[in-house]
């Protein structure tokens, strides 16, 4: 499917309205917008990095897969959150696969228009700036999850990791993400997730509604994730 210039609002994002008319009209103008069909790649390990990123509507994962075969997730990346930045400012090729866990709209800002906000807007530094540093806590957080927990608290640690305000500013007390889609972002068996999110409840930190997740005690929830689980 061919890339087609977006109609879409750009206003509910905070880096957005932050830039001068100039500068919103220069995004607006570049940004380009597609639909992507679940477990459609979005990008590709290797591929020439284009554009920065943003989850418009929907779920992407972002991984790799080691020679022999071996999935590692990064991160999930839900509404409202966007990913790349790194890539884009260094102008490299892409180290890492997205896909699509269900039809999401994705919007592409193009790379020279990003290093023009960069040159032009001390507001988007900032925001940049603050983006990948959320985005290197992250990162070290999962690793630690995934090296020292257990699957319960890895699946705490995914939920909560899609509730920084900074990173994820679109996301609600509800997630909107399936047993499936969590067990793709934690690296386990959708029985396995089914397990702890059923361990999850019984402490009261978490509702299981149909194809969501309500979070009903976040400080709760981020102290199991962070703590290793009998």
């Amino acid at each position: 499917m061919a890339m087609k210039t977006s109609n879409i609002s750009l206003k509910d994002f905070p880096w957005f309205k932050a830039l001068n008319l100039e500068e919103q009209n220069k995004v607006s103008a570049s940004l380009t917008c597609r639909t992507f069909s679940e477990g459609e790649y979005i990008g590709r390990k290797g591929d020439h990095t284009s554009a920065w990123i943003g989850v418009i509507d929907g779920l992407i994962k972002v991984n790799t897969f080691s020679v022999s075969g071996k999935c590692i997730t990064f991160t999930g990346v839900p509404t409202g959150s966007w990913i790349g930045e790194g890539s884009v400012i260094k102008r490299e090729i892409r180290k890492y696969d997205m896909i699509a866990l269900r039809e999401s709209v994705i919007a592409f800002i193009p790379t020279e228009t990003f290093h023009w906000l960069l040159d032009s807007s001390l507001p988007f530094n900032r925001f940049i700036i603050t983006h990948l540093n959320e985005r290197l806590s992250q990162i070290l957080g999962t690793l630690e999850s995934e090296r020292l927990h257990n699957p319960d608290s890895r699946v705490a640690h995914a939920l909560c990791a899609m509730f920084n305000r900074l990173l994820y500013p679109g996301t609600q007390p509800q997630v909107q993400i399936s047993q499936e889609e969590l067990g793709f972002l934690v690296g386990t068996s959708r029985q396995r997730v089914n397990q702890s999110l059923r361990r999850l409840e019984a402490e009261g930190l978490i509702h299981l509604g149909y194809g969501f997740i309500g979070i009903l005690d976040l400080e709760g929830l981020q102290r199991f994730g962070a703590e290793e689980q009998p």
